[in-house]
């Protein structure tokens, strides 16, 4: 099996490089092999841009069986806690479209700009339809945004725009990404804080990271069992 971590920055997924470093061969930089299985971490930098830029270079010619985007990311709702893991399965681009005169957000799906069926969208959605089969965590809708949100205002915007449960900058990327090179995927998200008027005193990205973690590891220790 042909696996690939995408992460934007190495802090998120310090503690599994350095468990893949100690635990297993490597055949090349951030490349290992773990059984009969490659497992390659790609390090995109922060946003969908260059998310986009990252995986563009690497996904036509790869012949990844799996890419997992491993991330921390903000909560909308209380429903989880501080450092609890979920699977992203639907992502929407959270400021892609026009502001109009009155404030209102208008994206461009409503514009029509973008047709909401418009392959990969589905009614202006991103979904990953094989979800399903890694169904071992909670489940979350997400949100992906270039300006992370820290008004309340903006914060009421976008939970009335949106209903997403969680916010990150690279997850919409990664899935057209994925969706578009028809490669499986998953989006497991560790939760570092709760969106609201921007006070880093009340995030806790240590705890966040060191959760996420541990449930990619699990993921790989079952995916990579030898056949």
């Amino acid at each position: 099996m042909n696996i690939l971590i995408v992460a934007a920055t190495p802090f998120e997924v310090a503690p599994l490089i350095q468990w893949l470093e100690k635990e297993h061969t490597q055949t090349g930089p951030l490349r290992y092999r773990y059984n009969q299985s490659e497992v390659s971490v790609l390090i995109t930098g922060v946003g969908m841009p260059l998310t986009a830029y990252a995986l563009g270079k690497v996904l036509p010619g790869g012949k990844f069986d799996l890419a997992l985007n491993a991330g921390i990311a903000g909560a909308f709702k209380r429903n989880w806690a501080i450092g609890d893991v979920v699977q992203v399965v639907s992502e929407r681009f959270g400021d892609l479209g026009v502001e109009e005169a009155d404030g209102r957000f208008i994206d461009v799906h409503e514009l029509n700009l973008i047709e909401p069926g418009q392959y990969p969208f589905q009614g202006g959605h991103l979904l990953n339809n094989a979800a399903g089969a890694f169904d071992f965590l909670p489940k979350a809708q997400g949100l992906s945004v270039n300006r992370v949100h820290g008004s309340a205002s903006s914060i009421e915007q976008a939970m009335a725009a949106f209903d997403a449960d969680v916010e990150s900058m690279e997850g919409a990327a990664f899935f057209y990404a994925c969706l578009m090179e028809q490669v499986p995927f998953l989006e497991i998200r560790s939760i570092s804080n709760y969106v609201a008027p921007r006070n880093r005193d009340n995030w806790n990205i240590p705890l966040a990271i060191d959760q996420l973690n541990a449930v990619v590891v699990e993921v790989l220790e079952v995916l990579c069992q030898p056949v």
